[in-house]
């Protein structure tokens, strides 16, 4: 009989016969090791100016001596080194939201801290924060899976204003790291740091167009190599003395092994104040965090589900913990190292697993991490400028997934930026937030951060005007409705009527987003 009397012939595969292999998702795939490697490192140059500020600046306030404050960078180094690992790798059903995020010491603990020590004498008052930092870590641990429920309350359009304040909150550091930190200093603005910070803005352009493949990926940390050897050739002036902006002295200085013992400034101290503005940066840095990992979800495609959302920030209360005990800071996902995934389409979280690993040995090695410190950080500021701006950008990206026809949203994205950015507008000299300097300890933490300004804001407004009540809707003008410039009809409406004013969940809630996602495009009052 012949085949097309038959039909087809049996083409089952052979049980012995090779079977193909699951498709893995980019954020799982490994990379080959010299890709690792590098573009392990490009996280870690991108970050590293961030992870050591803590230090510096909390070491500062308090008057600490340079070994002191040496190490507490070492400390945090690491720390942090293994906060980044468990983020990206995991630890089983507990910790770590397995995506490409670095997680660094948070800005947000500089406060508390500086206030916490002050009060009971400088490094003597070590111990009451350290103490009140292990309390925070074991908080932290106890609410992760409550707080992680709220995030389906977070609509494109809530974590779109969150994301977009993220970039736009830290365009004033990457300034500072550009021009200074010091308005009044005289090197302020040196013409020689901005125009080399600048090229490393070109030279990400520029390379980022012309390039192709793997060195494509790599154009920032190619741009700030570039940098770095223009840095060779300017100066600044300081009396008479010549000071070139690399300064290798430090490496020359630092041992090659160093790490302090667990509680190097003594047994930890309990105070209820200290505590409690502790849990409150611990409910900030969740807030962070929370707002990174959608971030990194939306880039990547990763399905982000409320318990990577939970080991997320576990891995964050556990930091708490490391911090308080290995002399170091509560740690928070960084997102100059969000914007960097966006921009260069690696999607890999076992190249954020490599820059834990560097970070670890940095912790241990002090010389290697006094050699990375010595890159000027006007050149690291060039290419932090281009993640942090990046952020934004994925913000306004997700803002585009909610409907701004027939109600408020648009109106709840203008409150929601102008209230979250005045703590970010209103400087001292030192770029230090001064709007709400007047009120309590507590709230200048609290409100202190753009952050967490954008997401209560941004949560109860779309609450009240998307969800209580069944929300509500603005007439579409007659004139526009006849024009046909709001389209798409629903079955058994009037052609002229949009769908969002069908019986349907109000705009901007969870049901509403499903809704709009579900719908043809055809269908889509968006263009």
């Amino acid at each position: 009989m012949s085949t097309s009397e038959s039909g087809p012939r049996d083409t089952a595969i052979p049980p012995d016969a090779p079977q193909a292999k699951p498709r893995v998702h980019p954020v799982d795939e490994v990379l080959p090791a010299p890709r690792l490697t590098i573009l392990g490192l490009q996280h870690l140059f991108i970050m590293y100016a961030g992870a050591i500020a803590v230090p510096f600046v909390v070491g500062g306030a308090l008057k600490l001596s340079a070994a002191t404050i040496a190490l507490l960078v070492n400390a945090d180094l690491l720390v942090a080194g293994v906060a980044t690992l468990i983020q990206a790798v995991g630890v089983g059903k507990l910790f770590g939201v397995r995506l490409p995020v670095v997680a660094g010491a948070t800005f947000t603990v500089i406060p508390p801290m500086i206030t916490i020590a002050a009060k009971f004498g400088g490094e003597k008052g070590l111990p009451y924060v350290y103490g009140a930092m292990l309390c925070s870590g074991v908080f932290g641990l106890l609410i992760a899976r409550p707080f992680a429920k709220v995030i389906r309350f977070f609509p494109p359009l809530v974590a779109g204003i969150v994301i977009t304040v993220i970039g736009l909150s830290l365009i004033g550091p990457a300034a500072a790291m550009i021009a200074g930190h010091d308005t009044e200093d005289p090197h302020y603005g040196q013409v020689s740091h901005i125009m080399v910070a600048f090229a490393v803005v070109f030279g990400i352009l520029i390379l980022a167009r012309t390039l192709r493949g793997f060195l494509g990926q790599i154009a920032p940390l190619l741009a700030i190599t570039v940098g770095a050897v223009l840095a060779l050739f300017t100066h600044s002036w300081s009396g008479s003395t010549r000071t070139h902006s690399w300064d290798l002295s430090g490496v020359g200085h630092a041992d090659w092994l160093g790490l302090a013992a667990p509680f190097h400034f003594g047994a930890p101290k309990f105070d209820a104040a200290a505590v409690i503005s502790m849990c409150i940066v611990m409910l900030v840095t969740y807030t962070e965090s929370t707002a990174d990992m959608l971030a990194v979800a939306e880039m990547t495609g990763k399905e982000l589900t409320g318990a990577d959302i939970t080991r997320g920030l576990a891995a964050d209360g556990l930091s708490a913990l490391l911090g308080g005990s290995m002399n170091s800071f509560p740690d928070t996902l960084f997102a100059e190292n969000v914007g960097l995934v966006q921009m260069t389409g690696v999607r890999s979280r076992w190249v954020t697993a490599v820059t834990g690993g560097f970070l670890v040995v940095m912790g241990v090695i002090p010389k290697v991490g006094a050699f990375v410190a010595a890159v000027p950080e006007f050149v690291v500021g060039g290419a932090a400028l281009v993640m942090f701006a990046t952020v934004t950008a994925v913000g306004i990206q997700t803002l585009k997934k909610a409907e701004f026809q027939g109600n408020h949203n648009l109106l709840i994205v203008a409150t929601s930026l102008g209230l979250s950015l005045l703590p970010a507008y209103a400087m001292d000299r030192f770029g230090n937030s001064i709007f709400f300097e007047k009120f309590p300890s507590w709230a200048q933490i609290v409100f202190g951060s753009p952050i967490t300004i954008a997401v209560v804001v941004a949560f109860s407004l779309n609450l009240v005007f998307n969800h209580l009540g069944g929300g509500s809707t603005i007439p579409v003008p007659r004139s526009v409705a006849a024009s046909g410039a709001v389209s798409g009809a629903v079955p058994g409406t009037s052609p002229a009527i949009s769908p969002m004013f069908a019986a349907r969940p109000a705009a901007g809630s969870d049901a509403a987003t499903g809704l709009a996602l579900q719908r043809s495009p055809a269908a889509s009052p968006l263009p």
